[in-house]
């Protein structure tokens, strides 16, 4: 029994019975979401794809190319694009073995529009499933033979972040960028009172689940099922720990969602607001910044200023913002009634084969995690 549990969990103690409970939970909840990222391609499947110009309220497919006034540069690559999303892993060691651990996630956009050749529809990011393209990936190590390899944007966004790239670090960032195909399934709704303004805001994703449970007396477990926009498949992260004997057993939680910051759509833009007038009255000290409740003012600064230049670096000025209407009366958003709202850079019979490669490995694979978890729990208890 001890080999097979050993073979099963590798690092397996005598609480290795609650690791394999945990597998039996976590492979339902893939069989699940197997299902649901199904129903999601014959959602696609089953929505014809419309004209921008004949598109009607509700539930709506369109593809076209991203189009907009207003550009901002992506913290890495420096490329002007509507949307970026940047992330760094740090590699950790963990027992025996070597772990990436996530240490930071930026992620902002600016109004763009999706265009068609019939007509311009503003797009709001806001809670979108992102598949979108890698625009860069590397790795880069701290030590003293290959320090000089970070490059100096890389740096400051990891000092942005507070990250001290004690460890070998990897930087993967996505982007949308004008001209670049995209393929939406998302609610055509009445505008809610959205305005195109060059302001970068902060993007939120969407989620795919969140669930919490206690486990008195037991070890603090943590599972994550986590997705980056382009990856084909989400990662699976098992966590456990051992509380020490004075404290009593938390609330643990299973957090499987591709945002670990759920900000509000407002409290990005409010702060954003007041930046930008702290910018513009030439207000500089810390302890002004901090009673506005912002941190980092002279990074803040640099994004307020870098967003204004580049505006006018990719010659967006006012005449140009005039072809596009700054205050449309429809918005492709996230619905209330229809949540599924998908952004991608595939086409759509890429984003139906992808779609069903992911479902089927998902209700597949849940199904074998159960049984091999349940396995390990009936060999633990010696019910076999």
């Amino acid at each position: 029994m001890n080999a097979h549990l050993t073979l099963l969990f590798p690092h397996s103690t005598d609480n290795s019975w609650i690791a394999a409970a945990l597998g039996v939970g976590v492979g339902l909840f893939l069989f699940y979401r197997g299902f649901r990222i199904l129903q999601r391609k014959r959602l696609i499947l089953n929505t014809p794809t419309s004209k921008i110009r004949s598109a009607s309220l509700g539930l709506v497919e369109v593809n076209g190319l991203a189009v907009g006034p207003y550009t901002m540069n992506a913290p890495i690559t420096g490329v002007p694009c509507f949307y970026y999303r940047t992330l760094a892993w740090e590699l950790r060691k963990s027992g025996k073995s070597q772990e990436w651990h996530q240490v930071a996630d930026e992620s902002q956009h600016v109004p763009f529009y999706l265009d068609d050749n019939t007509g311009r529809l503003l797009v709001n990011p806001q809670g979108a499933e992102m598949d979108i393209h890698r625009d860069f990936h590397e790795e880069y190590s701290n030590s003293i033979l290959f320090g000089n390899d970070m490059p100096p944007n890389v740096r400051s966004f990891l000092t942005r972040h507070s990250v001290t790239g004690d460890h070998k670090i990897r930087i993967d960032e996505y982007g949308i960028k004008p001209k670049n195909f995209l393929f939406i399934l998302g609610t055509l709704a009445e505008n809610p009172g959205l305005s195109v303004d060059p302001r970068p805001t902060q993007t939120r994703h969407a989620a795919v689940a969140q669930l919490s449970f206690n486990l008195p007396g037991a070890p603090k477990l943590g599972v994550a099922l986590e997705s980056t926009p382009g990856s084909a498949m989400s990662s699976v992260n098992f966590k456990t720990s051992m509380p020490s004997s004075a404290e009593s057993a938390p609330h643990d939680v299973i957090r499987c969602s591709s945002e670990s910051n759920m900000a509000t759509p407002a409290e990005p833009t409010r702060q954003s607001k007041v930046a930008a007038a702290l910018v513009k009255a030439g207000i500089t000290h810390p302890a002004a910044w901090a009673a506005a409740g912002l941190a980092n003012p002279a990074a803040r600064m640099a994004n307020v200023s870098e967003t204004v230049v580049s505006a006018d670096a990719t010659g967006v000025a006012a005449g140009v913002a005039l072809e596009f209407d700054l205050q449309p009366k429809v918005v492709m958003m996230k619905g209330e009634n229809n949540p599924a709202f998908l952004i991608s850079w595939r086409s759509e019979r890429e984003v139906v084969r992808w779609l069903g490669w992911k479902s089927a490995a998902l209700i597949w694979g849940g199904p074998v995690l159960t049984l091999l978890s349940a396995y390990v729990l009936v060999a633990h208890f010696g019910w076999l």
